[in-house]
């Protein structure tokens, strides 16, 4: 019987032994269990997505402090209210007359004295011209009234790649990458977050990509970017952490307890 259970302990042993071989080949480590990055000169800035690809030699360019500025996203002026969005509305003209009301199906708000008022489709700034004219019509002469974005659901983003939960998921308000990929459950099993990238189609049609280091955002290093409507975050996937997975002697480890045979 002890035998037997030695027999098991040297298969374990064996087959262990080839899956780390196979991993150092591949430059995985065991010891440390984080793959090798290299520093990549892409991170936090927005090029075309048909820039070089992995390889060459701008790939493999330290990256510099300079490139670690991000883009500040504000919600554009020509945003369109939509059902769900919510707005912080105040007229000036009138006592304790600011609310923050969230449109409804219909597209509809609800406001003191004028009641139900069509806002969808509506820019911010068109709706402010709108709700002055129905108080005016019968209780103001010069009604000075503020409409605010307080939230917007109408845009969507796309969280792809090794997330917990990938899918598309409504933009409401304002929200940076860490939060996005909060939304997503966070990163996956074989993630790496040393390249999460954000494609983003630029004010005159292209698409462009910017590549993001978590880790540098999770420790201040580098600035968390904003995200807007349309975005796609994609996190790749670890090339060594993935090989070593699905490796065949990874499946055969896994079926096996090793503490099985000392029971």
């Amino acid at each position: 019987m002890f035998a037997t259970k030695l027999r098991g302990l040297a298969l374990v042993a064996a087959l262990f032994a080839c899956s780390v071989a196979i991993a150092q080949a591949s430059g995985y480590s065991p010891v440390s269990a984080a793959p090798m990055v290299q520093s990549d000169a892409r991170i936090g800035v927005f090029r075309p997505t048909a820039a070089p690809q992995s390889g060459s030699a701008a790939d493999q360019a330290p990256a510099s402090s300079q490139n670690l500025a991000t883009p500040i996203v504000s919600l554009g002026k020509d945003y369109r209210v939509g059902p769900n969005d919510l707005l912080e509305i105040e007229v000036l003209d009138l006592d304790n007359v600011k609310r923050t009301v969230r449109v409804n199906a219909a597209g509809a708000i609800s406001l003191p004295l004028i009641g139900a008022v069509i806002v969808a489709g509506l820019t911010a700034q068109q709706a402010e011209t709108h709700l002055a004219d129905r108080y005016r019509e019968k209780y103001l002469q010069n009604p000075q009234v503020s409409v605010f974005v307080k939230e917007f659901t109408t845009e969507r983003i796309t969280i792809d790649g090794a997330v917990m939960k990938p899918g598309i998921y409504p933009l409401t308000g304002q929200i940076t990458l860490l939060r996005a990929l909060a939304l997503a459950g966070g990163f996956g099993a074989i993630a790496d977050s040393s390249e999460v990238r954000l494609f983003r189609v630029n004010e005159k049609g292209e698409r462009q990509v910017a590549v993001y280091d978590v880790e540098m955002i999770r420790s201040g290093k580098s600035d968390d970017p904003s995200i807007k409507g349309d975005d796609l975050i994609v996190v790749q996937r670890d090339a060594n952490r993935r090989m070593l997975k699905d490796s065949i002697f990874r499946d055969v480890l896994d079926s096996i307890n090793p503490f099985s045979i000392f029971r």
